[in-house]
């Protein structure tokens, strides 16, 4: 049995942690088993599922909250546990800490994996600046730690890692199970019906109500729309720092009829369903899973042009439009839109064929790890 340990949990069910349980659900557990080290004395996102399917998930304490804790206990765990596993596992938006790696060299872990699902920086102001210094000092230095280096998409490579590593590095895809997507009329019809949306032409986003994800964005567009259609809807899916930053903005603009924050939700696929269109203005993204999940689920996508990667457009009906050309625009763009959702077998052959199907991704990641 191949041993890995995986880090990059965390208490939010985001993006890596949905490609971590993506995979997670179709490797070879006869093979190769996964147990999780979380940084958090709190219940990781779906740490339920994953013990109960045999993985051990350790909890050590934050290193922001006490670093004294952190690193006495990030010290004993490797000194005891290090030997029962050839492989550890690193994901990371940046490279402000990198410890675990550092930790598994001293104690003998050969197989250390860096796994980058970033291209840019996420904070902002005096911690944004720290940050920028703390990744680009570790950059330099990734290769003393890590044996393998791995990335999201070429745009994260290329931020995470020096250019005498970018030759080393795979390029490893954020694959999901397609049929968990497939839109679903009767979950549309009932959710729509539940909140008072019958007839009502309704924008979607999924993701954490954070600057990455650039929902205030999404509402200056509604703001367009609405004056000419007051049918218009916006719902987002999701939690974040800056909720009551966009509630605030919403309340400012009169809003409150036209923009519903449903926080997070499990059935990711009920609400796909019930959206006309998909609306990605990030600002920045290693990948997107969001966006590869409402590709599944055959919806309409208008992604931020030159910040989505393009690898990301798998079906025709996904576009692409500059931040720059500002939230009118991309309101007129949304009225151009043909809403009418990809087939179900053209997505399935699509995803298989860009390497987006997790059934066939997850033998790739098996063989590398």
């Amino acid at each position: 049995m191949y041993r890995v340990l995986v880090f990059g949990m965390t208490e939010n069910p985001g993006g890596v942690e949905s490609f971590l349980m993506n995979n997670y659900r179709k490797i070879d557990n006869n093979k190769i088993h996964l147990d999780f080290l979380a940084n958090t004395k709190n219940k990781i996102a779906f740490e339920d599922e994953l013990v109960s399917h045999g993985s051990k998930v350790y909890h050590i304490s934050p290193r922001r909250k006490s670093p004294i804790n952190f690193y006495r206990e990030l010290n004993h765990f490797f000194s005891r546990l290090a030997d029962e596993y050839d492989c550890i596992w690193v994901n990371l938006n940046t490279l402000v800490n990198i410890d675990y790696l550092k930790y598994a060299k001293k104690y003998g872990i050969k197989r250390r994996i860096v796994h980058a699902h970033n291209s840019r920086n996420m904070d902002e102001g005096l911690k944004g600046k720290l940050t920028y210094q703390f990744h680009e000092y570790h950059k330099n230095r990734i290769a003393s730690y890590a044996t393998d280096f791995w990335a999201c998409s070429l745009d994260a490579a290329k931020w995470f890692y020096p250019k005498e590593v970018l030759s080393k590095v795979k390029v490893v895809k954020n694959a999901i199970e397609i049929k968990r997507f497939k839109f679903d009329a009767q979950k549309r019809r009932e959710l729509r019906k539940s909140l008072n949306l019958d007839n009502k032409f309704v924008i979607g986003n999924v993701g954490r109500l954070h600057f990455q994800k650039n929902q205030e964005f999404i509402i200056d567009i509604i703001n367009h729309l609405k004056e000419k259609d007051p049918d218009v809807r916006l719902l987002l899916v999701g939690q974040g720092p800056d909720e009551r930053k966009l509630k605030e903005k919403i309340n400012k603009l009169s809003l409150n009829d036209y923009v519903i924050l449903v926080g997070v939700q499990n059935d990711i696929q009920k609400w796909l369903s019930a959206f006309d269109i998909f609306v990605f203005p990030s600002n920045f993204e290693g990948l997107g899973i969001a966006g590869l999940e409402a590709e599944a689920n055959g919806l309409p996508v208008l992604a931020s042009a030159n910040v989505i990667p393009e690898e990301l457009k798998i079906n025709d009906n996904f576009e692409f439009l500059n931040l720059k050309s500002g939230p009118l625009n991309w309101a007129r763009e949304i009225e151009k839109i043909n809403v009418t959702r990809e087939k179900p077998n053209k997505i399935k052959q699509n995803f298989i064929e860009e390497g987006y199907d997790i059934n066939v991704a997850v033998q790739r990641l098996q063989e590398l790890l």
